[in-house]
C-alpha cells in the first residue's frame, strides 16, 4: 500500500475553536487505526509569544512582521512534509494552524503578492496548491459571542477586529477549491462535530455518527469483543482540577496512543442560563504534571479503558472502570435510535443524561 498524506488546514477568525478541533482530530484519527497526525502550530503566536517578534509597540512593521511569518511557516511546512515521508504509518494527516495565505489577511494583495515571490518565486497559485482542503471556522465573535475570549497571549482583539479579521481570512483562501466553511450556527459542539464530519469526508472514510447514547452494560467477553469486531483499547486516565471560576470546570487527561502517550487540557464552561461547551487542548507532559498539582483532592482520578468499534455500519465504545467487574459503560453513535447492538451485549438500562453516570461522578463515588 502507498503512503497517502492528505494536507488540511484550519483557519478562521480568532476564537474560532482551532485547538479545540485539532484535539479532536488526534483522538480520533489515531495510530491503532493505522493514522500518523502531524500539527503545525500557528506561526505568529510563537512568534509573538516565544520570540517576542511582534507587529506593535514600535517593534516591527507589519510587512516586515509577515516576512518573518511566511519563512518560519515555510520551513515548518518542509519539515513537516519529510516527516510524513518517514514515519511508518501509510496514512498520514498533516494538520496546519493557519498556513501560508492567512497572511494575506494582515497586509494589501499587493504586498502579500511582492512578499510571497521573495520566497523562490511562490505565488497565490502554487501556495493554494500545496493543500488538499482547507476548513474556515468562524469566529465566535460572529453568532456566538459569549464565547470570545482572550485567553491567548499573543491575541489583543477586539469583537470587533475579530470579525473583520475573520472575512479577511475567508477572502485570503477564497480562491481553494475545497474550501468548507463552519459557522457556528448551533452550538460549538455542534461545530466541532461538523468540522470533524467534513475531515472524515476529505479522507475519504464513514463519518462519525453524531447521536450520542449512553448505556450501563453487563461486563462483555472484551477479549471476544476485540477478536470478532477489532475493538481497539485505549488506557486513558482523567484527573479533575480545582475551579478557580465557578463556571468553568477543569480537567486533564492522559491517554495511549500507539506506543505513546498524549496529554489533553479540557475546560467545560457553564453560562447562567444553563449553556455548555467544552475547549480542549493538547498540552506536554510537562504541563500535564504541573497541571496535577491542581488536582482536587476530594475526586480520585478516572482510570479506565476505552474500547471503540464499528458494528452494523455504527460505531460504539465501551468504557471499562477498574472498579467495577461485572459492569461497564457503553456509548452508541447513530442517527437511527433503532440502531442494532451486538448480541453479544446484554443492555441493563439507558443512562443517557444521567448525573450518577458522569465521569466527575464516577470520580467522587468510584463505582458504576
Amino acid at each position: 500500500m502507498s503512503k497517502r498524506i492528505i494536507k488540511i488546514v484550519l483557519t478562521g477568525g480568532p476564537a474560532a475553536g482551532k485547538t479545540t478541533l485539532i484535539s479532536r482530530i488526534l483522538k480520533e484519527f489515531k495510530q491503532e487505526d493505522g493514522w500518523r497526525v502531524i500539527t503545525i502550530p500557528e506561526t505568529a503566536t510563537e512568534l509573538i509569544s516565544g520570540f517576542g517578534i511582534k507587529p506593535f509597540g514600535n517593534c516591527m512593521s507589519m510587512l516586515k512582521f509577515q516576512d518573518f511569518v511566511i519563512a518560519d511557516q515555510i520551513h515548518k511546512e518542509k519539515l513537516a512534509l519529510w516527516a510524513a515521508e518517514v514515519v511508518p504509518e501509510k496514512d498520514v494527516l498533516v494538520i496546519y494552524d493557519r498556513a501560508l495565505m492567512d497572511d494575506k489577511a494582515y497586509i494589501s494583495d499587493e504586498e502579500f503578492a511582492a512578499t510571497l515571490a521573495g520566497f523562490d518565486g511562490r505565488t497565490e497559485k502554487t501556495v493554494l496548491a500545496g493543500y488538499d482542503a482547507v476548513l474556515h471556522l468562524v469566529t465566535c465573535a460572529k453568532g456566538a459571542e459569549f464565547a470570545y475570549d482572550l485567553g491567548n497571549e499573543a491575541r489583543t482583539e477586539s469583537i470587533e477586529y475579530a470579525r473583520e479579521m475573520d472575512d479577511r481570512t475567508l477572502r485570503a483562501w477564497s480562491g481553494h477549491p475545497n474550501l468548507r466553511i463552519i459557522d457556528n450556527a448551533i452550538n460549538f459542539e455542534d461545530k466541532i462535530n461538523r468540522a470533524i464530519r467534513e475531515i472524515y469526508r476529505i479522507v475519504g472514510q464513514p463519518e462519525p455518527m453524531v447521536r450520542k447514547r449512553k448505556y450501563l452494560i453487563s461486563m462483555p467477553d472484551m477479549e471476544n469483543l476485540a477478536e470478532r469486531y477489532a475493538a481497539v483499547p485505549i488506557d486513558m486516565v482523567q484527573t479533575y482540577l480545582c475551579m478557580t471560576n465557578p463556571c468553568i470546570e477543569r480537567r486533564v487527561r492522559r491517554q495511549k496512543h500507539g506506543g505513546e502517550y498524549m496529554y489533553f487540557y479540557t475546560e467545560k464552561h457553564i453560562r447562567p442560563d444553563g449553556t455548555k461547551w467544552d475547549t480542549e487542548k493538547p498540552i506536554t507532559e510537562k504541563d500535564y504534571n504541573r497541571y496535577l498539582l491542581e488536582a482536587d483532592p476530594e475526586l480520585q482520578s478516572v482510570d479506565k479503558t476505552k474500547y471503540r468499534f464499528v458494528y452494523d455500519s455504527c460505531r460504539f465504545e465501551i468504557d471499562v472502570y477498574p472498579f467495577s467487574a461485572d459492569k461497564a459503560v457503553m456509548f452508541r453513535y447513530s442517527e437511527n435510535d433503532e440502531a442494532a447492538i451486538p448480541p453479544e451485549i446484554r443492555v441493563i438500562r439507558e443512562v443517557t443524561g444521567d448525573p450518577d453516570y458522569k465521569n466527575k461522578q464516577l470520580a467522587n463515588v468510584q463505582k458504576l
